[in-house]
């Protein structure tokens, strides 16, 4: 079968093209997808208007008009002033009025209820108000909630805030999971990255071949770990140890969590670093020999700064992971929101947030867990764009 050439290659210069489009597109739509959903929560608020939900109650009039809520929720505009109520309740009609205070900024002051006859107001959440009317059993009591729109939520607050209470006091601050996430990453680096340019330079240049390529088949295994297997082991080796170490409640925290990670960055940075020293031509090592020079002069002051591009590509995969890593901080880092406490402190990262609400989240919380997604994109971004400048400005100096 003769195989036309020219046929072939406009069939895969096509076939490229469609792929690569494809793959643009992609990206494209999942990037617009994270960022609206992200900014919503600050463009506009929870919800168009107040929302009655009920329990217990098949059949509520709201204003006069009948509903059967059947799990549903019965929206009110949210400019109405006046609430009327009716449904059945301990054997009685019950007519409730709720009065709306649009200028009132606290919303636990915004609603005032009147005419709940044997029902308990309360105020379970932020934004939310209960009248429960209870019965025998529990389970068979019937409630109203009476559910205010949260307002649009501002960036500084969210940013710059300390508390994140996301289900009862809606409060969406992540500051300290930024500097958790910075903190433990840095940590990290700072740890991991001098073993890991030292392990490099030594397998590429000081070590024999066969022996090498035994190591280095070693460590892309070690890369290929998930990272969950490395999470499990820093939560039985090296919790255990930091707390005894320095006799604290709870080895979960800050030390255990940069310990871990410099681990996971290891095999990365190594395999990176000794790929691109090898690039480095033969002939610059024999120029520097030449003229005197040791293997341990050479390797540092003429191989190394050849291979810098390659190198800064491994400390950008390095920060990247060690910024985006999930599961085994999950496992080692405590995941309290809060300012940090000290080497032995639990923090909480951005990531491990997500991971960790995503599943029962809902509504403007849920919303809220794709501004940490865009937050740490930016973040992840600003990094690699900062090092990029610093190879650049290293570059021009040379």
């Amino acid at each position: 079968m003769i195989i036309n050439r020219r046929k072939t290659d406009i069939f895969f210069k096509y076939l490229f093209r469609i792929m690569s489009l494809t793959s643009v597109l992609a990206l494209a739509s999942i990037l617009v997808f994270v960022f609206v959903q992200g900014l919503v929560p600050f463009l506009v608020p929870g919800a168009p208007g107040i929302r009655i939900v009920t329990e217990g109650i098949d059949e509520i009039r709201v204003n006069g008009q009948s509903y059967r809520p059947d799990g549903n929720y019965i929206d009110i505009p949210r400019e109405t002033a006046l609430i009327s109520l009716a449904f059945n309740a301990l054997g009685e009609e019950q007519e409730p009025e709720i009065t709306v205070d649009p200028r009132e900024k606290d919303p636990a002051k915004k609603l005032a209820i009147t005419g709940t006859g044997g029902g308990e107001i309360t105020y379970p959440e932020a934004y939310t108000y209960t009248i429960t009317y209870p019965a025998v059993i529990r389970a068979l009591s019937q409630k109203v909630h009476i559910i205010l729109p949260e307002p649009a939520y501002s960036v500084g607050a969210f940013l710059g805030g300390t508390e994140w209470r996301p289900v009862y006091n809606k409060e969406y601050g992540i500051f300290p999971m930024i500097l958790g996430t910075l903190v433990v990453s840095f940590g990290a680096i700072l740890l991991g990255l001098p073993p890991a340019l030292l392990s490099g330079l030594f397998l590429a240049e000081f070590l024999p071949e066969k022996p090498a390529a035994f190591i280095r088949g070693g460590i892309e295994l070690l890369a290929g770990i998930p990272s969950v297997v490395y999470g499990f082991f820093g939560l039985m080796v090296i919790v255990p140890a930091v707390k005894n170490i320095f006799r604290v409640p709870s080895g979960n925290g800050l030390l255990s969590a940069v310990l871990v990670l410099a681990v996971m960055i290891l095999p990365t940075v190594i395999a990176i670093t000794e790929t691109s020293l090898r690039a480095v031509p033969r002939s610059h090592r024999e120029a520097s020999l030449s003229l005197g020079a040791s293997r341990m002069q050479t390797a540092w002051h003429v191989t190394l700064p050849h291979a810098k591009s390659g190198v800064i590509a491994g400390i950008i995969l390095g920060i990247s992971r060690a910024v985006g890593e999930t599961m085994a901080l999950i496992l080692v880092a405590g995941n309290s929101a809060q300012m940090i406490q000290g080497l032995t402190g639990s923090i909480r990262t951005l990531t491990a947030t997500i991971a960790l609400e995503m599943g029962y989240a809902g509504g403007r919380h849920s919303q809220m867990l794709f501004s940490i997604g865009v937050v740490l994109f930016i973040l992840i971004l600003l990094l690699n764009t900062v090092i990029l400048l610093m190879r650049r400005h290293a570059e021009e100096e040379g």
